[in-house]
């Protein structure tokens, strides 16, 4: 383990690890005690733990905490050919960070964050490293459920949660959801178990005939949340519910499932996708930002879950 000392003091300290189990020993409490904002550092170490680092790309995963009289504050983890994923910091926070791992040489291709906590390490990265942040054109709001409210009336038809016979159907969902948000993954049977939609419990709404009209997805229970990630309906199947149906459907699992918090990510340019998760008792809980640092990006991908 590194231990880097911040510059308030002894009591202010960013202590980095390689060791996921180390740095959940030490951090897991503090990430189950907001499940809901926590939701990325929850996914991604749960992942990191089942596959290895070696499932994200060449060199270490890197941890880190943030210690103040004994209590953790606030993390960072950063898995291999990945960018930076922060808990909420605040500005003077973000800079100590910075500051610390520009002094390890450090390169970083991107952070990704709630939109105060990235731009501040943003424009602290640019001020010990010369390299200028570059705001990605994405806008994400996560949300998190309230009140479950289904649609009333449901369209016809029924959900149904797919199995492991139904992996083609999966596979092919997935790729057009892949392809409709601009994903650079190519998705099939062999390449199916190392990417990100493998460890999802998906459920279909279908027609009345078996005709399958939408899909959603959910992670994993993890750290007292589920994420429902992978919502999507083909374009010229959409206008009749059934995104709000299956939706519903997903979100009633996950409480089933015993999650506390139950989340998602949307698109704020698509108004539609927004309305309904409101609809359905979804609220804002924060609003994410990337900021890609060209002089080292490489890796288009984002890290929704």
């Amino acid at each position: 383990m590194t231990r880097v000392s911040g510059t308030g003091g002894w009591w202010r300290d960013w202590q980095l690890t390689e060791d996921v189990d180390d740095f959940l020993a030490a951090a897991g409490d503090f990430l189950r005690s907001r499940p809901g904002r926590h939701v990325m550092p929850l996914t991604w170490t749960a992942r990191l733990r089942a596959r290895g680092a070696g499932a994200f790309g060449t060199g270490p995963a890197v941890f880190g905490r943030l210690e103040e009289k004994g209590e953790v504050r606030a993390v960072f983890f950063r898995l291999p050919s990945r960018g930076l994923g922060l808990t909420p910091l605040t500005p003077e926070q973000a800079d100590t960070l910075a500051a610390h791992l520009a002094a390890l040489g450090h390169s970083l291709p991107s952070v990704s964050a709630d939109r105060d906590s990235a731009s501040a390490f943003a424009e602290a990265w640019q001020r010990h490293t010369g390299v200028t942040p570059r705001l990605r054109d994405l806008r994400l709001r996560l949300y998190r459920l309230g009140t479950l409210t289904p649609p009333d009336p449901l369209p016809a038809g029924r959900g149904r949660v797919l199995g492991e016979e139904d992996l083609d159907q999966a596979v092919y969902w997935c790729g057009e959801f892949a392809q409709a948000v601009g994903e650079s993954v190519s998705l099939s049977a062999e390449s199916w178990a190392d990417s990100r939609y493998a460890d999802k419990r998906y459920t279909l709404w279908e027609t009345p005939d078996g005709t399958p009209v939408s899909l959603a997805g959910m992670n994993p229970l993890i750290g007292g949340q589920i994420q429902v990630d992978v919502v999507y309906t083909p374009a010229r199947l959409r206008g009749h519910g059934y995104a709000g149906a299956v939706t519903a459907e997903v979100s009633r699992a996950a409480l089933a499932a015993g999650a506390r918090e139950v989340v998602l990510f949307a698109d704020l340019s698509n108004p539609t996708s927004n309305a309904l998760y409101q609809r359905l008792g979804y609220r804002a809980l924060a609003d994410w930002a990337v900021y890609d640092f060209p002089e080292t990006a490489g890796d288009p991908r984002t890290s929704r879950g």
